[in-house]
């Protein structure tokens, strides 16, 4: 049988690398900035110019535009056909505005201005806390749903809690991801990389409960044996699903990635490596952090009797 439990020394040592790189640059950007992360116009404030032109455009090439005046944080999407984009970028004054118009015209043609609206620092600050405190809800509730989900076991508040670990895992890991493609291409946090993160929290948090489903049942099915072997038995029962399932969206995400075009590439890849990461957590860290738990030990240890979260399991 392959011991996954007692290997979660190895698991804990390659996620504390896996978060350190999000950890030092949430410290950076919080010296540097002022914020612990690259935060876009979305949430500092700037922009949006909705313009429609006479021919169809790529959202990559109006972006470049703006690039090479300088606006090297821009966003460019399309609305409603390929002739209207939305862009948003930092704060402009009359004169650079009209600069910008003239070169779109230049290399698109003729455009028409839909609407022109800037968005403040103090709406984009309300909108950054506003989904801080939504995301925070959303744990504290997810932890009271699994708890209480988990009522007829031992410990039952253990699973939650491990479960908001993983789950914290995953969004650290994530940021990590982000903090390192700032350096490399100036990637910022924009509201589909909220979006993003939001959806890994889900797939994480299902993710674990499968595992934990299995071990529960285990737990009544083995009562003799200590916890972290009947622990190590639930993963490796349902790491063929998780896995399984998990491959099946990576494909997808894949295609998209190399298909979708350079306005989704930092969307997609913030997903892909959320669920790369949530699936490492279910199977790696949430029941290695009950099993920490029941043996007051962060490295395995050996056992000569059942473990508490593991007996006296009501039926």
């Amino acid at each position: 049988m392959y011991h996954i439990v007692e290997k979660r020394k190895l698991w804990f040592i390659i996620s504390l690398v896996l978060v350190l790189p999000g950890l030092i640059s949430m410290v950076y950007f919080g010296v540097t900035r002022g914020q612990i992360l690259p935060l876009s116009i979305d949430y500092t404030g700037g922009t949006v110019w909705e313009v429609r032109f006479a021919q169809e455009v790529q959202p990559a090439a109006v972006r470049q535009v703006f690039v090479d005046a300088g606006y090297s944080d821009t966003i460019v999407f399309t609305v409603n056909d390929n002739k209207t984009v939305q862009i948003k970028f930092k704060p402009v004054d009359g004169d650079q505005k009209e600069s910008l118009r003239q070169a779109l015209e230049e290399k698109f043609g003729a455009a028409e201005e839909l609407t022109y609206r800037s968005l403040g620092p103090t709406i984009g600050r309300e909108v950054s806390q506003a989904a801080f405190v939504a995301v925070m809800a959303a744990s504290l509730l997810i932890m009271l749903y699994i708890a209480w989900a988990f009522r007829q076991v031992p410990h039952p508040f253990r699973y939650g809690t491990a479960a908001i670990v993983a789950l914290v895992h995953d969004v650290l890991v994530t940021i990590s991801f982000i903090g390192i493609m700032n350096f490399v291409s100036g990637w910022e946090v924009d509201a589909l990389t909220l979006t993003a993160i939001l959806t890994v929290i889900g797939y994480s948090v299902n993710d674990t409960v499968v595992v934990f489903d299995r071990l529960r049942e285990n737990l009544r099915r083995h009562r003799g044996e200590v916890f972290s072997a009947v622990a190590n038995r639930s993963i490796i029962e349902t790491a063929a699903r998780s896995i399984g399932t998990q491959i099946t969206v990576l494909l997808i995400l894949v295609a998209i990635l190399v298909l979708g075009g350079s306005t989704l590439t930092q969307f997609v890849a913030t997903m892909l490596v959320g669920f790369v990461s949530g699936m490492f957590s279910s199977i790696f860290n949430a029941t290695q952090i009950l099993a920490a738990w029941d043996e007051r030990s962060l490295f395995h240890k050996e056992a000569s009797k059942p473990a508490s979260t593991g007996s006296a399991v009501p039926a």
